[in-house]
């Protein structure tokens, strides 16, 4: 592979509060950028290697804070869909979609390129799924930490785009056992089909994760809303039916005022820290369920390999009413960390977009979020931006990605979040503390305390398990340093017997706790 137009980006931050606490670093500007992925190697958390489309490739030996672009070249073609992950070794995978010059045509087949440098070289690559005239999209990645076997998931089309009632999408499986040299021959696992529109009854975003035993889970969504398999050896067996797992309120195609298109596709992770929810399986998307100007993101749990599932839980922290979309997820293996990362409009009426990231430290039971990009932008439909962002975590170290607009012209960032991680370091950055309600469960009034580091503008709401609000008790007032506590009074505002959250924004940072009224 010739790699070109080589060069180095050093952090651009920006003089501003936010910009402090959470640097922007530019990846890069060149190509018009979009659809970005990004990893971080466990082996080495210095190395941190991107991807957009249509084929750039990035890498950094310092943990994100400078950047070298490269552009991605193979015999198969590289036509975007980035997906990057590591294997035991430390090796780098840059998966991707196919456009060869000869002997293919665009999308025929998966392929993956390996560098065993950190992203400075890569290998001409192999694939996976040429099974012509069909068109293989959208795959996504996982590797066996303990066997270094590499599992992929995709769809394929009978012919993409099509609307003939005869033509179909279905997911795919393969597998590698040989560190990418050869893969296995592709296996379908969902039961009930999709069409080929590309839409909400196409079957898509099957992302894969890894199981403490080996399992391998996979959730997508289609015609039957968002829906799991697994497989207990290897891939070689799946379940006779595909599990339900939630509605996807609005189907996973959906509009976002100022962007070309959007989706709410899911992503799958398993949690194998051995930490207190080690085996918990996870998965994350966006969806329009409470309304098209109210796009939320959501998190489902199971705890006992995808058999049933949680109700679904509001990730964003903000009060309802503003859009938050194109989420990503990652779990950090290490700590049992959830991660999330997501384009966010709360701050604002018109269309500008912020990116925030959010954590949950209990395994999905209560969420913090802040915003980490240093300024908004504003996109315009005419504007492709890709279909996913994305998030990577490791040992504290955490790596959002995303594409913005700017004078017209796209670029891709990421921002240097893992000063934030740690106990002490959270605080920091997100300049309060909110302790839990007290007592709880609780029958007539409760406590609700926080203390600010800061003089702050704050706001305190209850809302239900929906986001609806039911009880305002502070709004847009301004605090000085100091510890507070105010009491809840659930009978003042006629409330049932259930679970409900208290929500605390300072400063435009959000977080929740969830409390029970028992009665």
């Amino acid at each position: 592979m010739i790699l070109k137009d080589a060069f180095l980006f050093t952090s651009l931050l920006f003089a501003s509060a936010a910009a402090a606490q959470h640097p922007n670093v530019l990846i890069s500007s060149s190509g018009n950028p979009n659809e970005p992925a990004i990893h971080v190697n466990p082996k080495n958390t210095n190395q941190v290697v991107a991807g957009a489309n249509i084929a750039g490739v990035y890498y950094s030996t310092d943990a994100g804070a400078t950047w070298t672009t490269n552009t991605l070249t193979s015999t198969n073609g590289v036509w975007g869909d980035p997906c990057i992950k590591t294997d035991t070794n430390g090796a780098f995978y840059y998966f991707h979609l196919s456009n060869p010059s000869s002997g293919g045509s665009w999308i025929d087949r998966i392929c993956c390129q390996k560098s065993t440098n950190g992203g400075a070289t890569w290998n001409n690559g192999t694939y996976m799924g040429l099974n012509p005239p069909k068109d293989e999209d959208k795959h996504w990645v996982v590797v066996d930490k303990k066997t270094n076997v590499i599992y992929v998931t995709w769809t394929e089309f009978d012919v993409y785009g099509s609307a003939v009632s005869t033509d179909s999408s279905r997911i795919l499986f393969s597998k590698s056992v040989d560190a990418g040299l050869t893969w296995s021959t592709p296996k379908r696992i969902n039961k009930v089909n999709g069409d080929c529109i590309d839409s909400d009854n196409t079957v898509e975003g099957a992302t894969p994760a890894v199981g403490p035993n080996g399992e391998v889970y996979v959730g997508w969504v289609g015609p039957a809303g968002l829906v799991f398999d697994r497989s207990l050896d290897g891939g070689t067996t799946w379940l006779n039916k595909d599990i339900f797992v939630s509605n996807v309120g609005g189907g996973w195609d959906y509009a976002i005022p100022g962007i070309y298109r959007a989706n709410g596709l899911p992503f799958t992770v398993c949690d194998l820290s051995g930490g207190p929810n080690h085996g918990t399986i996870y998965i994350n998307w966006s969806d329009q369920k409470n309304g098209a100007a109210d796009t939320d993101v959501w998190l489902v749990k199971s705890t006992d390999q995808g058999s049933t599932w949680s109700t679904p839980v509001r990730v964003n922290q903000d009060a309802p009413g503003k859009q938050q979309f194109f989420c990503s997820m990652d779990i950090d293996q290490k700590t049992g960390y959830l991660w999330f990362t997501y384009y966010d409009r709360r701050n604002y009426t018109d269309n500008q977009t912020d990116v925030y990231v959010a954590f949950s430290k209990d395994g999905g039971v209560t969420f913090s979020d802040f915003k980490v990009s240093a300024t908004p932008f504003l996109p315009n439909s005419g504007t492709f931006f890709g279909d996913y962002t994305n998030i990577s975590a490791y040992n504290n170290v955490v790596r959002p990605i995303w594409t913005r607009l700017h004078g017209g012209a796209l670029s891709v960032w990421t921002s240097l979040v893992n000063t934030v991680v740690t106990s002490d370091q959270v605080q920091d950055a997100i300049p309060y503390s909110l302790d839990q309600n007290y007592p709880n469960p609780f029958d007539e009034s409760t406590m609700i305390a926080f203390k600010l580091r800061n003089n702050s503008r704050v706001s305190l709401k209850v809302v239900d398990m929906f986001g609806r609000d039911m009880a305002v008790l502070i709004d847009n007032v301004d605090y000085d340093y100091g510890k507070y506590t105010e009491t809840f009074d659930a009978q003042r505002y006629n409330l049932s017997a259930g679970i409900y959250y208290f929500v605390l924004t300072v400063d435009g940072a959000t977080t929740n706790r969830k409390m029970i009224l028992a009665r």
